[in-house]
């Protein structure tokens, strides 16, 4: 496939990429592209090494010491991990909403006003407030009480408020690290009919343990697992429908089946 063609269809591919902790290699040689305007969850057993992936897309690893890669990864057909390359701005198009909901102990306007602020929007705060909010599904739950404490909200609405807060600064990627683990069935429900409705605008990318949300919401999935030297490895990528009804790889199989993992 030409290369402008690739990039063409790609938010986001990492190439030939290995990401160590110290001496330690996390995972090794992935090579993964990311589709646009599509939701891509990445899924295996723990220590695989998803989340480990998940955070280099938008270089969250760089926050953890003696963190080291290499590889690459390309947005908009450029390495991010390029030494003049802004890792804030990085942040920026390619948000990230954590496993463990972390609003701030502000108001609820606040919290999606701030990063806004921070990367100086010009524009009416208060539309760009009620627009997030409504994208994130939580308008009509919140819109007479912008002014109380986002603690107060529980803990489906805090997640869909940082959600809200990630898509304020009008990132292209949004990075979700098992966003619902924490989260009953309703709001579980909540936010997996909220990603395909963000899906029409943004590209996903999803770490779940959950085969059953991974096979509702993804559109490609990804499959991890530990290869002999304790590294994370990707053995199968493909279509979602693909993945969990006709595996090309065993391992895939006997994972998604519940025979490992």
């Amino acid at each position: 496939m030409p290369e402008e063609e690739r990039v063409g269809n790609s938010a986001i591919e990492a190439r030939d990429l290995s990401i160590y902790y110290g001496d330690f290699r996390a995972v090794k040689d992935i090579s993964l592209s990311i589709p646009r305007h599509r939701i891509t969850a990445l899924i295996g057993p723990s220590g695989c090494g998803k989340s480990t992936v998940l955070r280099a897309f938008n270089r969250m690893n760089d926050l953890i010491l003696n963190a080291r890669h290499e590889g690459q990864i390309l947005f908009r057909g450029q390495n991010i991990y390029e030494p003049w390359v802004d890792p804030v701005e990085v942040r920026r198009r390619i948000g990230m909403v954590f496993q463990k909901a972390n609003p701030f102990p502000k108001s609820i306007y606040e919290n999606v006003a701030w990063g806004a602020r921070v990367n100086g929007y010009r524009g009416d705060m208060g539309d760009l407030v009620e627009r997030s909010l409504k994208q994130a599904a939580l308008w009509d739950e919140v819109h007479d009480k912008l002014q109380e404490s986002a603690l107060a909200l529980s803990g489906g609405q805090q997640q869909r408020l940082c959600i809200a807060r990630a898509i304020s600064v009008k990132p292209e990627i949004i990075l979700m690290d098992e966003p619902c683990s924490a989260l009953d069935p309703i709001a579980t429900l909540k936010i997996e009919d909220l990603m395909r409705v963000l899906a029409r605008d943004y590209t996903i990318v999803i770490v779940t343990h959950n085969m059953q949300q991974a096979a509702r919401v993804s559109d490609h999935t990804a499959f991890f697992m530990i290869d002999e030297d304790r590294a994370g490895m990707l053995v199968e990528y493909g279509e979602t429908t693909q993945i969990f009804t006709t595996p090309r790889d065993k391992r895939t199989e006997d994972y998604i089946t519940g025979r490992f993992g």
